[in-house]
This record gives structure tokens, C-alpha cells and sequence, in this order.
């Protein structure tokens, strides 16, 4: 069931936490340890948002880069310069 922990070892378990606990803080327990996975699941799921908005944007910024060097590769070189040359 949950590894080495049988049927008989997860009763003891609870019934240790019955004893400390007492049955009225159980559903208060249950109830936090709720909220805080659902917290967890919450941030985990944020974090994954905010990484992908984060390479959307990266990408964003690269492609425009990409398309400047080769613009600037692919202009003319200064043409008054070489229409003098071919008149002389």
C-alpha cells in the first residue's frame, strides 16, 4: 500500500495520532493538511506559469535581435561612396 508500511502499521499510526490529537482536532487537522497541499499544488502551478510567460518573453526579445544583425548585414554599403568610385 505505501511501501514497507502495511495495513496493520498505518492503524497503529492512527490511532497514536487519535490518542495525541484527540477526536475533536482531527477534522482540523484534516482540514489544514487540506489547505496546504492545495496551497502547494496552488504555487507549483504558478511557478510554471510565471517560467513560461518568462521564455515567451526571452523569446520575444531574441527574435528581434535576430532580425536587426541580419538587416544591418544585408543594407548596402554607404552608395555615395561607391557611385563616386565608378565615376572616377
Amino acid at each position: 500500500m505505501f511501501g514497507s508500511l502495511g495495513f496493520t502499521e498505518l492503524i497503529l499510526i492512527l490511532v497514536i495520532v487519535l490518542i495525541i490529537f484527540g477526536a475533536g482536532k482531527l477534522p482540523q487537522l484534516g482540514e489544514g493538511l487540506g489547505k496546504a497541499i492545495k496551497g502547494f499544488k496552488k504555487s507549483v502551478h504558478e511557478a510554471d506559469q510565471i517560467e513560461a510567460e518568462a521564455q515567451a518573453a526571452q523569446q520575444q526579445a531574441a527574435a528581434p535581435q535576430a532580425i536587426t544583425a541580419a538587416q544591418v548585414q544585408a543594407a548596402p554599403v554607404d552608395q555615395p561612396a561607391a557611385q563616386q568610385a565608378t565615376r572616377a
